[in-house]
This record gives C-alpha cells, sequence and structure tokens, in this order.
C-alpha cells in the first residue's frame, strides 16, 4: 500500500495507514516534522523501502540502528527496525547513540549499512534518519532519489529472513576506540558544552580520558533543550559558550551539536571562532606533519583556504565542494584528501586520523592535540594569526521547499549575466563564479558572498566574508540581500549581521 501524505492526527485512517510527506526526502538524508509529516507507520514504511534498496543495491542486509536523545526517537527506531526486518534486513540496534557512534558501529560490527534515527540539530519535533550503504559514506543524492520512489509508490518487497539483535555495550567500546593513543601533555581547561543533546552521555568523558580538565555546560541529557538547541553554528548557544570561558578561565570550549556529528569552538578571550577558520588552523597544523597534503571544504567556507601563506607554504591544495555531509565526505574520499572541513563545524578525518566520517569528538581531540603541540600557545594567539577576513554567521532565510532552489537559480542567473556584462559591485569586478553548489560570487579584493539552498530546512544559506575591511562584508550582504528582497516566497532571516 502507498504511504498518503494528507492523513490527520486523531483520526481512524492515521492509526491505520502510513503517513509520509516527499518534502522529508532531503538531498542526503530525511528530515520530517513528526506527527504532522511523519507517523509510526509512516516509519515502518520508510525501513521497509530502505532494506529494499540495500537488496537491490546488492548490499549485504545487515544494518546499525541507532537513535538519539529526544523524547520520541526510541519509538521511531523501532518502528523503523520493525520495516528493515520485514525487508528482510538483519538489524543491529546499538541503543541511545551519537550518530558517529553509529558509523563506527559498522566498523566494529563488520555491518555494511546504518541507519541513525536523528535529527541532528533541528529543533524538537523534527526527526529524521541519516543512512548509509558504503562504509564511511552515506547517501547522497541518487540513493536517496530511488528510496523516495520506492517508499512513496509503495515498491517495498516483504522478505523472509530479518532478524534483530541488541547490543549494549557500544558506548564503551567507542569511548575506548576513540581515546585510544591520545594523551594530552599538560591537562589543557576546557569547557564540554553539550546543550543538553546526545553528546552529554559521551564527548565530556572522551576528553577526560585524553587528559583534558573538563568543566561541563549543560551536560545532563535533556530532551525538552531548556536552554537553546544544540547546534554550535547557532549564536544562542556560542553565546552561552563564550559566558562560560569566561566564567571558568578555560583554556577553551568545544560545543557539539545534538548528534554529536559537528565541533564548535571559542576560544580562551570567550571569542566565537567559526568552524572554517578552526578548519583552517587544523589543516596548519596537519599540513606541517603532512607536507603537500590536500583538503576539501565546503563552499561556505573562508577563501584563507586558497590564501593563506602558510598553507601555501605547505603545498596545500584545497577543493572547493558541495555543502553538506554526505557531499564533502564522499568528496574527501574520492580525492583521497587527508581531510575536509565544513563550516558548519562537520570535519572528515582519513587515515591515518579518522576513518573517513564526520564525528564531533574526534574534531574536538584534532583541535586539543593542535593546541597541545602549539607550543604553549593560546587559542586566541593561533587564531590572531591567522590573516585577518570579516565574516558573517550562516544565515537561513525562510524559503518554501519548493521554491527555494528556483530563488537560487534566478540569484545565478542575475548574478552570471551581471558578470558577463563587466557589471561591478562595491566598485568591483566579479573575478570568478563558483556553481558547484548555489552561487558564490568573488570580488576583486577577495570579498565574496554565498546564496544556496538549505538541504535540510526550508530555508535559503546565505554567508558573506571580505579579507578588505568589515565595511564590504556589509555591502556584500546588503546586495544579496537586495536580490533575495525581489522574491517574495523569502521570508525572515533567522540571525542577521
Amino acid at each position: 500500500m502507498k504511504p498518503r501524505s494528507d492523513l490527520k492526527p486523531n483520526t481512524y485512517e492515521y492509526e491505520t495507514e502510513a503517513l509520509v510527506t516527499p518534502n522529508g526526502f532531503r538531498e542526503y538524508d530525511a528530515r520530517w516534522l513528526f506527527g504532522s509529516e511523519l507517523n509510526l507507520l509512516g516509519v515502518e514504511a520508510l525501513g521497509l523501502g530502505l532494506g529494499t534498496l540495500l537488496h537491490e543495491m546488492g548490499v549485504p542486509p545487515k544494518i546499525v540502528t541507532g537513535h538519539d536523545y529526544r523524547s520520541y526517537s526510541l519509538s521511531i527506531k523501532q518502528s523503523l527496525a520493525l520495516g528493515l526486518m520485514r525487508a528482510g534486513c538483519d538489524v543491529i540496534d546499538i541503543g541511545m547513540v551519537t550518530t558517529p557512534v553509529s558509523y563506527f558501529a559498522q566498523f566494529a560490527l563488520d555491518a555494511p549499512a546504518v541507519a541513525m534515527v536523528t535529527a541532528s540539530h533541528n529543533e524538537n519535533g523534527w526527526t529524521g534518519v541519516k543512512m548509509g550503504a558504503q562504509r564511511p559514506l552515506t547517501f547522497g543524492p541518487d540513493e536517496m532519489t530511488r528510496l523516495k520512489a520506492i517508499v512513496l509508490g509503495g515498491a517495498g518487497k516483504v522478505r523472509a529472513g530479518g532478524a534483530y539483535t541488541h547490543v549494549g555495550d557500544m558506548r564503551a567500546r567507542y569511548l575506548d576506540d576513540a581515546t585510544r593513543g591520545h594523551k594530552l601533555s599538560r591537562p589543557i581547561k576546557i569547557v564540554a558544552a553539550c546543550g543538553n543533546g546526545t553528546a552529554a552521555a559521551f564527548a565530556p568523558e572522551a576528553l577526560r580520558r585524553i587528559g583534558a580538565e573538563v568543566v561541563p555546560l549543560d551536560a545532563e541529557l535533556d530532551f525538552t533543550f531548556p536552554r537553546y538547541n544544540p547546534n554550535p553554528e547557532d549564536m544562542h548557544m556560542l553565546h552561552a559558550m563564550a559566558d562560560a570561558v569566561r566564567t571558568h578561565k578555560a583554556d577553551i570550549c568545544l560545543g557539539f551539536d545534538g548528534d554529536g556529528d559537528r565541533c564548535g569552538v571559542v576560544d580562551d578571550r570567550g571569542e566565537e571562532i567559526f568552524a572554517d577558520k578552526i578548519g583552517v588552523l587544523i589543516a596548519r597544523d596537519l599540513s606541517a606533519r603532512h607536507p603537500n597534503a590536500k583538503f576539501v571544504v565546503d563552499v561556505k567556507s573562508t577563501g584563507l583556504f586558497e590564501t593563506d601563506p602558510v598553507l601555501k607554504k605547505n603545498g596545500v591544495v584545497t577543493d572547493y565542494w558541495k555543502t553538506g555531509h554526505s557531499y564533502i565526505k564522499r568528496r574527501t574520499a574520492e580525492l583521497g584528501a587527508l581531510a575536509g572541513f565544513e563550516k558548519s563545524g562537520h570535519y572528515f578525518f582519513n587515515p591515518p586520523i579518522g576513518r573517513g566520517y564526520d564525528d564531533g569528538i574526534v574534531s574536538a581531540i584534532a583541535i586539543l592535540e593542535m593546541l597541545d603541540r602549539a607550543g604553549g600557545k593560546k587559542m586566541s594567539e593561533l587564531v590572531d594569526g591567522l590573516p585577518k577576513t570579516w565574516g558573517s554567521p550562516t544565515m537561513a532565510p525562510y524559503c518554501p521547499d519548493d521554491r527555494k532552489y528556483e530563488v537560487v537559480d534566478a540569484l545565478t542567473k542575475d548574478y552570471s549575466e551581471l558578470k558577463a556584462r563587466g557589471g561591478k559591485i562595491l566598485g568591483q569586478s566579479i573575478t570568478r563564479l563558483i556553481t558547484v553548489n548555489g552561487i558564490r560570487v568573488v570580488l576583486e579584493d577577495g570579498t565574496w558572498g554565498l546564496v544556496r539552498a538549505s538541504s535540510n530546512k526550508p530555508s535559503l544559506v546565505v554567508v558573506v566574508e571580505s579579507p578588505a575591511n568589515e565595511a564590504n562584508m556589509r555591502a556584500m550582504f546588503q546586495d544579496i540581500d537586495a536580490r533575495l528582497g525581489k522574491h517574495p516566497e523569502v521570508g525572515e532571516y533567522d540571525q542577521k549581521i
């Protein structure tokens, strides 16, 4: 039976038929508002469809499942597991974990596939699934498009052979693995900010094990998220992290998102450091020990990856690619890059540092080891050693899912035509347009602005930066904002500079 998209809660049909709305199938994972866009029978249909896809792909149907710490995630995971078993899959349930623990379990338990129930950093009410069938990679657009067709078309196939196993010691196994061989030479004092999310059960313990002096911040599990969403890219959480550093006179604050695959940083002065700048510092540290290293970064990231003199001296090659954990992970693997960095705080370390997937705790350890190797310099001193740039936070003006790509296409056409006729912005020519993901407009002095469609929410993404001055950064934003203002479907920003 095909799922429906028009079911209403508190009706007979809602309790007897599957609700799955098409908009939940994103570019590289799935996200729905639980209740109004997806019900438990819909989750079961998703599991049946995913299991059917694994058989279609020729992947042995052995799959790890886990769930994040939200009030409804366990029931969603159980419904997903039921659907997977109906599809003939061997389901290995590892309990409540961070997303990276589910990726780790693919290796530790020799499971080809993974389905992690998580809404990541989205607000309460959201749910979703991050999926993969080729470790350490996760699904991209091709797999998600096919999964959508199977589920919405009611094409899931019931097969015999389904099984269920619960593994209860994955937290202990993960913590042993993530911290093995890592020991700081001095007890760096850190604030570990968890936003009451899933990472609270993992990150403080991991960082203590490597010798850090840990001050927990919002490290009690609380699925109501009483202070703010656990999102280290959000200014509310960053400001709380900054206050904690000053209060405790800590060396650094490391913040983790709701499912633990991202890491944000506040330095010893209480200054919020955007994750792309931390990526440049890590790239400096790694390329000093791995000459001619290659890195992959997303189009939201700072231009310093191309212009920083230290990276140039170390022979670094940087590839700008599509935003999204699945895209950067896959590109990092394809190019054999040492690491990949996203402005959102997803970092991907290939061997010998990591296994290629994004893990906020592995990233935090890499950051602390970089600081430990810095000869006594504070994090603020390392940041001050970077060429100065003025950059915005990641801003997200509302735009409906069915219109956001049209708006981005319109702006891409607008800027492309402006460049073709020799038009200027801020009195400067456009030197380059990067269109691998939205439109990134680069001016003569290195000032740039980006507009792209969010892959997991009904919004656009806007980022601007200038190596010249703050005025040019703000003027670049005004140019983009004015062009977006011509599109009535574009609504309020979640934050502005």
